[in-house]
């Protein structure tokens, strides 16, 4: 049933929907309830990291009211800093860590997820965010046999399994695909991998259609054998997808610009049962993909996300048939005429958690409405309503630590709140964010890429924990490492 602008103008003026809360310049806000988190004990740490930080381990998240875990310590190898108590050790790194069959572990890490393996084991599925031919870069994805999509492509996913007693394997997932980005793990426990790119066969020497989401299965290796493009998705340039677990409806991100990119719905055909391969069982045009439609508190329509400029803004959400998906003539998001659709800048990282998905706009410049930094926004599928639960106004110096700019991939703690990877400008971090509207640092991305006189940081990536909650997974995308994190977790206080 369509949400009508009437019936949310109705329903916003009986349960007040609207504003709660305004986030400062460089600074982030959640709106109150946001997210589920209560102060109870701290998180046991088996202590089996190795790195720095192995000090004062109170994590500050019971002193005075404060949240987080302390200011962040300098690290002397050049790649983390931490709290104090927090240790991090690298599990793979590109160039230097090799994979099963004796190639080097890939470049450019990116979007991440953790699932449970056999025998006490962690598997992570990678994406590595490679574009155009294997020429370009030094270590591609390996054309590993059975596993290849386009063989000029140098793009994909290498699964990576973390034993208990600390060894480390990894393996192609797949390979032949194009600038594999956020991605989003399944309810039955596979990674679905996308492609930030939508070049056509005989562009920049690709010899396929590219722009799909792939299905990976990180505990069977044979499913993953003659990769299939999942076209029901859409042909665009992907970001993130999660799936709802109770309706069976995929939500998936573009990050595109001139026009700007969508959000999108994916409602699977009447009668399917999501599980292992069952995607694989579907037509190109299975189910029907949908582009918000958007309204305020006041029925009015809503064209770019960027107009909500206070925290705790809702607006309603009806949903409009794609014409074709698969772009043949004309980019998705271009297939509407003004006035049809919401858009936003840079839809990037979501993840599902609470009923919902939180959705990522990174940030918003000219080619958006009201400039930002930020913004996380959670779709509750029963309302049919997005509301702001997180705004970055504009940091004005990215070079000076401290503020918070350019949200990219994010996950649910399960410590209460989100933790978010940078990808603005100037220093990087991963941080925390509280359901009462208060940040922390996590970690800072120390390893200078750059010079002295200009240094450069590269972009956090694939921030996820693993099954049991005791280790934060997270990449730094170039040169492409792979970091687990331990430490005295706890639950943040809401004040």
């Amino acid at each position: 049933m369509s949400l009508t602008r009437r019936d949310f103008a109705r329903r916003s003026a009986i349960t007040g929907a609207g504003v709660a809360l305004i986030g400062s310049v460089g600074t982030l806000a959640t709106a109150p309830g946001a997210l589920a988190s209560t102060d109870t004990e701290t998180s046991g740490d088996d202590g089996d990291g190795d790195g720095h930080g192995e000090g004062r381990g109170d994590g500050y998240g019971d002193r005075d009211g404060a949240v987080g875990y302390g200011p962040l310590l300098p690290d002397p190898k050049g790649v983390l800093a931490l709290p104090a108590g927090f240790s991090y050790r690298v599990v793979t790194y590109s160039g230097k860590t090799r994979l099963e069959s004796g190639e080097y572990t890939p470049s450019n890490h990116d979007g991440t997820a953790t699932f449970e393996g056999p025998r006490g084991t962690t598997l992570l599925v990678n994406n590595h965010e490679l574009k155009g031919p294997r020429a370009n870069w030094k270590y591609p994805v390996p054309l590993a046999e059975g596993l290849v999509y386009d063989p000029a492509a140098s793009g994909g996913c290498t699964v990576v399994e973390v034993r208990p007693g600390g060894a480390v394997a990894e393996w192609v997932g797949i390979s032949g695909t194009s600038t594999n980005c956020a991605g989003g793990s399944t309810p039955w426990g596979t990674w679905l991998t996308c492609e930030e790119n939508s070049d056509r066969a005989g562009e920049n020497g690709m010899t396929k259609d590219h722009g799909y989401v792939f299905e990976v299965d990180p505990g069977d290796r044979r499913a993953n054998r003659d990769p299939k493009p999942l076209k029901f998705f859409g042909r665009y340039d992907h970001e993130a997808v999660v799936i709802d677990p109770k309706r069976g409806h995929a939500y998936l991100t573009e990050d595109d610009s001139e026009p700007n990119g969508l959000f999108f719905r994916w409602k699977p055909p009447h009668g399917f049962v999501h599980g292992r391969g069952k995607f694989r069982s579907l037509a190109d045009d299975a189910g029907v993909l949908q582009a918000p439609k958007c309204y305020d508190s006041g029925g009015r329509y809503v064209d770019d996300l960027s107009r909500a400029t206070k925290i705790g803004t809702v607006y309603g959400v009806d949903w409009v048939d794609v014409p074709d998906r698969d772009a043949r003539t004309v980019p998705v998001r271009e297939q509407f005429d003004t006035g049809e659709v919401t858009r936003a800048r840079k839809l990037e990282g979501m993840w599902w958690g609470d009923g919902g998905a939180y959705v990522v706009s990174s940030y918003a410049r000219d080619e958006s409405p009201v400039q930002h930094d930020g913004q996380v926004w959670f779709y509750d599928p029963k309302r049919r309503t997005l509301t702001l639960k997180v705004l970055l106004g504009v940091n004005p110096d990215p070079a000076k630590d401290g503020a918070f700019d350019g949200p990219d991939n994010i996950t649910v703690s399960p410590y209460g709140g989100l933790v978010i990877a940078e990808d603005g400008e100037g220093v990087s971090h991963l941080f925390g964010a509280t359901d009462s509207g208060r940040t922390y640092p996590i970690a800072r991305n120390d390893l200078n890429i750059g010079s002295v006189e200009e240094p450069e940081f590269s972009e956090f990536t694939g921030v996820t924990f693993s099954p049991d909650g005791k280790t934060l997974y997270a990449n730094i995308q170039v040169p492409g490492i792979m970091v687990a994190i331990k430490g005295p977790w706890r639950r943040q206080k809401r004040r």
